[in-house]
């Protein structure tokens, strides 16, 4: 498709599916040797060259997967941080052990993987990491409290990680993604729960959900010098979802 990443050994978490197997494809089309990293083994059809499991909230975990990861490519030149989980449940009625699996994948997952393959990156003088926020990470949504906290709080460690290794040549930005048609989203088409769907999806002023191949995009115009001076970024890729509302037709 192109040579963006020619030449770049990239890593991108939650590989498996969804967003993240999107952004591997993309990299790997663009000329990167992709590495992946998720909780399940390679699945079939991946164009990843190396692949390794690991959970993302456990850092003996991380720091084996990440230490296999770059013996088999090399140093890591870009990150992609994709893996995530989805919860739902208020501030009064989520459980502790919801609350801490989400942030735990989401949060705390993002910083592990992040702060074991940095020194790799500042040790180079370059590097890229783009994280995986959410709309919800700039916003409130009612009843998902784990998972906004979770996006929110990688929004700023994002911020965090770019004023502590940009003078290194080290580049951090974040995405955030609207509704995206993804396995972590496919409840919402459960037809119990339609009305949520359809007001998710009317939010958006293009009137329609993203696909992860569209968010894919937007990781490697980050990911690539294309962005060589966007740093500590939130990125919207939501169809218009923040951008306002629409009202009911007032020419009347």
């Amino acid at each position: 498709m192109g040579d963006r990443l020619t030449g770049k050994r990239a890593l991108v978490t939650g590989a498996a599916s969804g967003i993240g197997a999107a952004c591997a494809r993309r990299c790997a089309d663009e000329g990167a040797t992709v590495a992946g990293l998720d909780l399940i083994a390679k699945p079939s059809g991946s164009v990843c060259s190396a692949w390794v499991q690991a959970d993302v909230a456990d850092e003996a975990a991380v720091a084996a997967a990440v230490a296999e990861a770059t013996d088999s490519l090399g140093a890591i030149d870009l990150l992609v941080n994709a893996a995530g989980v989805l919860s739902v449940g208020g501030a009064d009625t989520l459980e502790v052990a919801e609350w801490e699996r989400v942030l735990g994948v989401n949060l705390k997952g993002t910083w592990l993987v992040s702060k074991h393959v940095v020194p790799q990156m500042v040790a180079a003088g370059s590097g890229s990491i783009v994280n995986l926020a959410s709309v919800e990470g700039l916003e409130g949504f009612s009843g998902q409290t784990a998972y906004n906290v979770s996006k929110g709080g990688v929004v700023l460690l994002t911020r965090n990680m770019a004023a502590d290794f940009g003078p290194a040549g080290v580049r951090v930005n974040c995405l955030c993604p609207g509704l995206i048609e993804t396995p972590m989203t496919s409840i919402l088409e459960d037809p119990a729960f339609a009305p949520v769907r359809d007001a998710f999806v009317d939010w958006h002023l293009l009137g329609r959900a993203g696909q992860p191949e569209e968010v894919a995009a937007a990781a490697l115009f980050l990911a690539s010098d294309d962005a060589s001076f966007v740093h500590g970024a939130a990125l919207v890729v939501d169809g218009g979802l923040t951008a306002g509302r629409r009202f009911p037709d007032l020419s009347a």
